[in-house]
């Protein structure tokens, strides 16, 4: 139990550098970049404020939507953050967070590394109605903050509507009701400047 108790610890304490590992986007103020602890406590948050929002909602299981929420974003202590609107930055992301994952999930107990592990793929794999909820707020959350600070981030990385179109649009698979949120929002952003609007090609013309 000693050993078992230590391992844990020494868990704990390496996820408290998640406090220092900081995003692009900005409080909903605009005060100053929010860091990965800050973003996977209002991700959990958001787990039970809009749980009954999901789209397969009677199906799901509360408590592992929180755990993957938690989860998660873990990795990015030994992964680092990656903008998610920076191409080349995304080049290899996925192999390098499985890296990241194998090293710090295998500081566990042996049984707690196993569900770590399985939280953190069947989010990425987005493969039951828990992980698709989830990756929805995951997305809708750094955007609602972003149309707060009346598009601080994505002015400064000059994101475009279509980016982040591309980007949101999967909220609907886990909350279709969410999805209506994100477009207003989206919509709102571009017609107050918070956000540029790419023209198309036919536009120019």
């Amino acid at each position: 139990m000693e050993e078992r108790l230590q391992k844990q610890l020494h868990f704990f304490l390496k996820a408290d550098q998640m406090k220092n590992i900081f995003r692009q986007n900005y409080l909903a103020d605009g005060s100053r970049k929010e860091n990965d602890a800050e973003h996977s406590w209002h991700l959990a948050l958001m787990c039970l404020l809009f749980f009954e929002h999901g789209l397969e909602q009677e199906k799901m299981d509360l408590l592992r939507v929180l755990k993957m929420a938690v989860v998660h974003d873990l990795v990015e202590i030994e992964a680092g953050d990656t903008y998610c609107y920076d191409e080349k930055g995304n080049v290899g992301k996925a192999e390098r967070e499985k890296q990241a994952e194998e090293r710090l999930f295998s500081l566990l107990p042996a049984d707690q590394e196993q569900e770590f592990r399985a939280l953190w793929e069947e989010f990425e794999e987005r493969s039951t109605p828990e992980a698709r909820f989830a990756a929805a707020l995951d997305r809708l959350q750094p955007l609602t903050l972003n149309y707060r600070a009346r598009g601080k981030s994505w002015q400064e990385h000059d994101v475009s509507s279509q980016q982040v179109w591309q980007r949101n649009s999967r909220i609907a698979e886990g909350s279709p009701v969410l999805w209506d949120l994100a477009r207003s929002m989206i919509e709102d952003a571009v017609q107050r400047d918070f956000l540029r609007e790419e023209k198309s090609a036919a536009d120019e013309e």
